[in-house]
Protein backbone atom coordinates (compact mmCIF):
# COMPACT_ATOMS: atom_id res chain seq x y z
CA UNK A 1 0.00 0.00 0.00
CA UNK A 2 1.39 3.57 -1.55
CA UNK A 3 2.35 6.03 1.81
CA UNK A 4 -0.41 8.29 0.37
CA UNK A 5 -3.12 5.29 0.35
CA UNK A 6 -2.29 5.23 4.10
CA UNK A 7 -2.21 9.06 4.80
CA UNK A 8 -6.11 8.59 3.44
CA UNK A 9 -6.76 5.69 5.90
CA UNK A 10 -5.76 7.11 8.55
CA UNK A 11 -7.65 10.42 8.12
CA UNK A 12 -10.70 8.03 7.15
CA UNK A 13 -10.83 6.81 10.42
CA UNK A 14 -10.04 9.70 12.06
CA UNK A 15 -12.97 11.73 9.92
CA UNK A 16 -15.48 8.82 11.42
CA UNK A 17 -15.58 9.34 14.85
CA UNK A 18 -14.98 13.11 14.51
CA UNK A 19 -18.52 13.18 12.21
CA UNK A 20 -20.45 11.37 14.57
CA UNK A 21 -19.16 13.53 17.31
CA UNK A 22 -20.48 16.42 15.43
CA UNK A 23 -23.40 14.89 14.44
CA UNK A 24 -24.51 14.28 18.04
CA UNK A 25 -23.52 18.16 19.37
CA UNK A 26 -25.59 19.60 16.19
CA UNK A 27 -28.53 17.25 17.36
CA UNK A 28 -27.91 18.36 21.33
CA UNK A 29 -27.94 22.18 20.09
CA UNK A 30 -31.78 21.14 18.81
CA UNK A 31 -32.38 20.89 22.78
CA UNK A 32 -31.37 23.67 25.47
CA UNK A 33 -31.81 21.03 28.17
CA UNK A 34 -29.86 18.69 26.13
CA UNK A 35 -26.86 21.42 25.65
CA UNK A 36 -27.30 22.51 29.37
CA UNK A 37 -26.84 19.02 31.10
CA UNK A 38 -24.08 18.21 28.26
CA UNK A 39 -22.28 21.60 29.45
CA UNK A 40 -22.69 20.40 33.27
CA UNK A 41 -20.95 17.08 32.71
CA UNK A 42 -18.23 18.45 30.52
CA UNK A 43 -17.47 20.96 33.30
CA UNK A 44 -16.70 18.11 35.69
CA UNK A 45 -15.33 16.40 32.60
CA UNK A 46 -12.46 19.04 32.25
CA UNK A 47 -12.28 19.31 36.31
CA UNK A 48 -11.09 15.70 36.37
CA UNK A 49 -8.82 15.97 33.99
CA UNK A 50 -7.18 18.55 34.82
CA UNK A 51 -7.17 18.39 38.53
CA UNK A 52 -4.05 18.19 39.35
CA UNK A 53 -3.65 21.41 37.32
CA UNK A 54 -6.43 23.11 38.99
CA UNK A 55 -6.62 21.54 42.49
CA UNK A 56 -4.31 24.26 45.06
CA UNK A 57 -3.28 21.97 47.70
CA UNK A 58 -3.23 18.21 47.67
CA UNK A 59 -6.54 16.25 48.55
CA UNK A 60 -5.00 14.64 51.69
CA UNK A 61 -3.01 17.49 52.57
CA UNK A 62 -3.25 18.85 56.43
CA UNK A 63 -2.90 22.47 56.28
CA UNK A 64 -5.50 24.50 58.64
CA UNK A 65 -8.85 22.53 60.95
CA UNK A 66 -12.09 24.39 60.52
CA UNK A 67 -10.95 27.43 58.10
CA UNK A 68 -13.71 29.17 56.83
CA UNK A 69 -14.27 30.29 52.63
CA UNK A 70 -11.98 32.70 51.72
CA UNK A 71 -9.53 32.25 55.28
CA UNK A 72 -6.10 33.04 54.61
CA UNK A 73 -3.87 29.74 54.04
CA UNK A 74 -0.23 29.70 55.49
CA UNK A 75 2.66 29.96 53.00
CA UNK A 76 0.21 32.45 51.06
CA UNK A 77 -2.58 31.97 48.90
CA UNK A 78 -6.41 30.99 50.30
CA UNK A 79 -8.93 27.98 51.30
CA UNK A 80 -11.52 29.69 48.92
CA UNK A 81 -13.77 26.78 49.98
CA UNK A 82 -12.56 26.50 53.68
CA UNK A 83 -11.36 23.55 54.98
CA UNK A 84 -12.60 20.46 56.47
CA UNK A 85 -12.02 19.11 60.46
CA UNK A 86 -8.67 18.17 58.99
CA UNK A 87 -7.59 20.75 57.63
CA UNK A 88 -7.43 19.80 54.45
CA UNK A 89 -8.66 21.83 51.63
CA UNK A 90 -12.20 21.71 50.48
CA UNK A 91 -11.89 22.39 46.96
CA UNK A 92 -8.88 20.53 46.50
CA UNK A 93 -11.05 17.50 47.55
CA UNK A 94 -13.70 18.55 45.52
CA UNK A 95 -11.54 18.94 42.38
CA UNK A 96 -10.19 15.39 43.25
CA UNK A 97 -13.47 13.98 43.82
CA UNK A 98 -14.67 14.51 40.62
CA UNK A 99 -12.11 12.41 39.62
CA UNK A 100 -13.39 9.06 41.91
CA UNK A 101 -17.09 9.79 40.77
CA UNK A 102 -16.22 10.23 36.97
CA UNK A 103 -14.08 7.10 36.99
CA UNK A 104 -16.80 4.81 39.64
CA UNK A 105 -20.08 6.02 38.23
CA UNK A 106 -19.49 5.38 34.34
CA UNK A 107 -17.51 2.22 34.85
CA UNK A 108 -20.03 0.51 37.54
CA UNK A 109 -22.94 1.83 34.99
CA UNK A 110 -21.09 -0.11 31.67
CA UNK A 111 -20.28 -3.19 33.53
CA UNK A 112 -24.31 -3.27 34.72
CA UNK A 113 -25.30 -2.43 31.15
CA UNK A 114 -22.57 -5.38 29.71
CA UNK A 115 -24.55 -7.57 32.33
CA UNK A 116 -27.76 -6.40 31.91
CA UNK A 117 -27.89 -6.61 27.95
CA UNK A 118 -26.45 -9.92 28.05
CA UNK A 119 -29.64 -11.31 30.01
CA UNK A 120 -31.67 -9.21 28.36
CA UNK A 121 -30.64 -10.16 24.64
CA UNK A 122 -30.67 -13.79 25.18
CA UNK A 123 -34.28 -13.86 27.41
CA UNK A 124 -36.32 -12.09 24.41
CA UNK A 125 -34.04 -14.22 22.02
CA UNK A 126 -34.04 -17.59 23.44
CA UNK A 127 -37.22 -17.22 25.08
CA UNK A 128 -38.78 -20.56 26.72
CA UNK A 129 -36.49 -22.04 29.53
CA UNK A 130 -33.95 -19.54 29.43
CA UNK A 131 -36.71 -16.22 29.47
CA UNK A 132 -38.22 -18.16 31.97
CA UNK A 133 -35.18 -18.53 34.28
CA UNK A 134 -33.25 -14.95 33.61
CA UNK A 135 -36.91 -13.20 34.00
CA UNK A 136 -37.38 -15.03 37.36
CA UNK A 137 -33.78 -13.97 38.94
CA UNK A 138 -34.67 -10.49 37.64
CA UNK A 139 -37.52 -10.19 39.52
CA UNK A 140 -36.09 -11.74 42.58
CA UNK A 141 -33.75 -9.37 42.97
CA UNK A 142 -35.66 -5.96 42.14
CA UNK A 143 -38.16 -7.20 44.87
CA UNK A 144 -35.13 -5.95 47.01
CA UNK A 145 -35.52 -2.32 48.17
CA UNK A 146 -32.26 -0.92 46.04
CA UNK A 147 -30.68 1.04 48.79
CA UNK A 148 -30.83 -1.88 51.09
CA UNK A 149 -29.87 -4.07 48.78
CA UNK A 150 -26.77 -1.92 48.17
CA UNK A 151 -26.02 -1.77 51.67
CA UNK A 152 -26.34 -5.65 52.08
CA UNK A 153 -23.53 -6.51 49.56
CA UNK A 154 -21.43 -3.54 50.66
CA UNK A 155 -21.34 -4.76 54.26
CA UNK A 156 -20.95 -8.42 53.18
CA UNK A 157 -17.94 -7.82 50.94
CA UNK A 158 -16.55 -4.73 52.44
CA UNK A 159 -16.24 -1.48 50.89
CA UNK A 160 -13.99 -0.89 47.98
CA UNK A 161 -14.35 0.82 44.33
CA UNK A 162 -14.40 -2.81 42.78
CA UNK A 163 -17.04 -3.70 45.51
CA UNK A 164 -19.01 -0.25 44.97
CA UNK A 165 -18.89 -1.88 40.81
CA UNK A 166 -20.10 -5.18 41.71
CA UNK A 167 -23.04 -3.93 43.91
CA UNK A 168 -23.93 -1.58 41.47
CA UNK A 169 -24.14 -4.35 38.50
CA UNK A 170 -25.69 -6.90 41.06
CA UNK A 171 -28.22 -4.36 41.84
CA UNK A 172 -29.05 -2.29 38.12
CA UNK A 173 -28.70 -5.31 35.83
CA UNK A 174 -31.57 -6.80 36.29
CA UNK A 175 -33.24 -3.74 35.77
CA UNK A 176 -31.36 -2.97 32.25
CA UNK A 177 -32.39 -6.38 31.32
CA UNK A 178 -35.92 -5.89 31.49
CA UNK A 179 -35.56 -3.03 29.37
CA UNK A 180 -33.70 -4.49 26.42
CA UNK A 181 -35.96 -7.72 26.89
CA UNK A 182 -38.98 -5.55 25.59
CA UNK A 183 -36.74 -3.68 23.26
CA UNK A 184 -35.42 -7.11 21.60
CA UNK A 185 -39.02 -8.63 21.99
CA UNK A 186 -40.11 -6.14 19.75
CA UNK A 187 -37.37 -5.82 17.27
CA UNK A 188 -36.67 -9.70 16.77
CA UNK A 189 -39.85 -9.75 14.57
CA UNK A 190 -38.57 -6.79 11.96
CA UNK A 191 -37.72 -8.09 8.59
CA UNK A 192 -34.10 -7.61 8.89
CA UNK A 193 -33.66 -10.14 11.59
CA UNK A 194 -35.75 -12.64 8.67
CA UNK A 195 -32.72 -11.75 6.61
CA UNK A 196 -30.32 -12.63 8.65
CA UNK A 197 -31.74 -15.80 9.74
CA UNK A 198 -32.30 -16.39 6.17
CA UNK A 199 -28.96 -15.87 5.49
CA UNK A 200 -28.01 -18.34 8.30
CA UNK A 201 -26.10 -16.01 10.64
CA UNK A 202 -25.30 -17.10 14.04
CA UNK A 203 -28.24 -15.93 16.82
CA UNK A 204 -25.18 -13.79 18.94
CA UNK A 205 -24.82 -12.69 15.68
CA UNK A 206 -28.24 -11.47 14.99
CA UNK A 207 -28.60 -10.20 18.45
CA UNK A 208 -25.75 -8.23 18.66
CA UNK A 209 -25.01 -6.63 15.24
CA UNK A 210 -28.86 -6.80 13.92
CA UNK A 211 -30.92 -6.14 17.24
CA UNK A 212 -29.40 -4.54 19.43
CA UNK A 213 -27.66 -0.95 17.21
CA UNK A 214 -31.31 -0.51 16.79
CA UNK A 215 -32.21 -0.05 20.28
CA UNK A 216 -29.47 1.98 21.15
CA UNK A 217 -31.35 5.19 21.40
CA UNK A 218 -33.74 4.43 24.29
CA UNK A 219 -30.48 2.68 26.12
CA UNK A 220 -28.62 5.86 25.82
CA UNK A 221 -31.41 7.93 27.39
CA UNK A 222 -31.50 5.22 29.98
CA UNK A 223 -27.53 5.08 30.51
CA UNK A 224 -27.33 8.84 31.10
CA UNK A 225 -30.17 8.72 33.95
CA UNK A 226 -28.61 5.54 35.20
CA UNK A 227 -25.04 7.19 35.53
CA UNK A 228 -27.04 10.14 37.89
CA UNK A 229 -28.35 7.16 40.06
CA UNK A 230 -25.19 5.75 40.34
CA UNK A 231 -23.50 8.60 41.05
CA UNK A 232 -26.09 9.37 43.94
CA UNK A 233 -25.29 6.08 45.18
CA UNK A 234 -22.07 6.67 45.56
CA UNK A 235 -22.57 9.98 47.48
CA UNK A 236 -24.77 8.30 49.65
CA UNK A 237 -22.49 5.33 50.66
CA UNK A 238 -19.85 7.57 50.80
CA UNK A 239 -22.07 8.91 53.50
CA UNK A 240 -23.08 6.10 55.60
CA UNK A 241 -19.34 5.21 55.30
CA UNK A 242 -19.39 2.23 53.17
CA UNK A 243 -17.97 3.79 49.85
CA UNK A 244 -13.97 4.31 49.33
CA UNK A 245 -11.91 3.97 52.31
CA UNK A 246 -10.54 7.58 53.46
CA UNK A 247 -8.24 9.51 52.49
CA UNK A 248 -9.78 8.88 48.97
CA UNK A 249 -11.33 12.34 47.75
CA UNK A 250 -15.09 11.25 48.31
CA UNK A 251 -18.06 13.48 48.12
CA UNK A 252 -20.44 11.65 49.88
CA UNK A 253 -17.66 10.64 52.40
CA UNK A 254 -16.88 14.59 52.35
CA UNK A 255 -20.04 15.04 53.69
CA UNK A 256 -20.14 12.54 56.13
CA UNK A 257 -17.30 13.91 58.18
CA UNK A 258 -18.58 16.97 58.29
CA UNK A 259 -22.29 15.92 59.74
CA UNK A 260 -21.03 16.49 63.45
CA UNK A 261 -20.52 20.34 62.68
CA UNK A 262 -22.33 21.26 59.82
CA UNK A 263 -24.44 23.37 62.20
CA UNK A 264 -21.52 25.60 62.83
CA UNK A 265 -19.23 24.81 59.81
CA UNK A 266 -21.67 24.52 57.05
CA UNK A 267 -19.70 25.05 53.96
CA UNK A 268 -17.79 21.61 54.74
CA UNK A 269 -21.45 19.93 53.50
CA UNK A 270 -22.48 22.03 51.21
CA UNK A 271 -20.33 22.24 48.88
CA UNK A 272 -20.11 18.39 48.09
CA UNK A 273 -23.58 18.63 48.10
CA UNK A 274 -23.63 20.83 45.33
CA UNK A 275 -20.69 19.37 43.71
CA UNK A 276 -22.99 16.36 43.74
CA UNK A 277 -26.23 17.85 42.79
CA UNK A 278 -25.08 19.41 39.38
CA UNK A 279 -23.18 16.50 37.82
CA UNK A 280 -26.86 14.48 38.63
CA UNK A 281 -28.49 17.08 37.52
CA UNK A 282 -26.29 17.41 33.89
CA UNK A 283 -27.05 13.79 33.30
CA UNK A 284 -30.25 14.13 33.91
CA UNK A 285 -30.68 17.24 31.58
CA UNK A 286 -28.71 15.42 28.97
CA UNK A 287 -31.16 12.25 29.19
CA UNK A 288 -33.85 14.37 28.95
CA UNK A 289 -32.54 16.57 25.64
CA UNK A 290 -31.48 13.34 24.01
CA UNK A 291 -34.98 11.79 24.90
CA UNK A 292 -36.40 14.68 23.31
CA UNK A 293 -34.31 14.39 19.81
CA UNK A 294 -35.27 10.72 19.68
CA UNK A 295 -38.90 11.27 19.71
CA UNK A 296 -38.58 13.84 16.91
CA UNK A 297 -36.65 11.30 15.06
Amino acid sequence: MSEQNIMVAILDQVRRPLARTLGVVSLLGESPIGMLGALLVLFWVIIAVLAPVLAPFGPTETILPFAKPGAAAPGGGSFVLGTDTLGRDVLSRIIWGSRTVLFYAPTATLVAYLVGITMGVAAAYYQKSVDTILSFISNAILSFPVLVLYVLIITTIGPSGINIIIAVTFASAPAIMRIVRGLVLDLRTREYVSAAQTRGESAWYIMLIEILPNARGPLIVDACLRMGYVTIVIGVLGFLGLGLPPPTPDWGGMVKDARVVATVFPHMAIFPCLAISSLVLGLNLLADGLRDISMRD
